[in-house]
């Protein structure tokens, strides 16, 4: 029922939790793990007086988002083939990470999304907004949420 599942990944301790489920349910139902993290580009801020900084230099940001990002996938394949569960990564640079989920289920043929939620406050939700609710919003398959 379940061939293809979804695991994003932001490097968290949360979202290890997430990535052993589902090597064990891949394990136990014959199924294949596709790892996504999805990082954010290059930085900016705005100074009290509406002036734009730079915060990094571009190209080393987007360089060190994106190794960033490949080793939390890098990681959680080391994990499936230890597991004997197949796996393949990707890695996007976007601002919209939840979209980037929605895509990523939808270009692998996944059939359902193992994800953690950031465990942020209602609050922290209320202010931040939650990359979880929005993948939980615009889903077409099954999520399965870690907290």
């Amino acid at each position: 029922m379940f061939n293809n599942i979804l695991v994003p990944t932001d490097g968290s301790a949360l979202a290890e939790k997430a990535v052993h489920a589902a090597i064990q349910f891949a394990r136990e139902h014959g199924s294949e793990i596709v790892a996504l993290s999805v990082a954010e580009p290059h930085a900016y801020a705005t100074s009290a007086d509406g002036f734009v900084v730079d915060l990094y230099a571009p190209a080393e940001y987007e360089t060190s988002i994106d190794e960033r990002a490949r080793s939390y996938v890098d990681h959680i394949a080391a994990l499936a083939q230890a597991g004997n569960v197949p796996c393949m990564t990707t890695t996007a640079i976007s601002n919209n990470p939840a979209g980037e989920i929605i895509q990523a289920t939808r270009k692998f043929h996944c059939d359902v999304i193992f994800m953690a939620t950031h465990g942020r406050s209602w609050l922290g939700r209320l202010f931040a907004g939650s990359e979880t609710q929005s993948v939980l919003a615009h889903a077409d398959i099954p999520v399965v949420v870690f907290h």
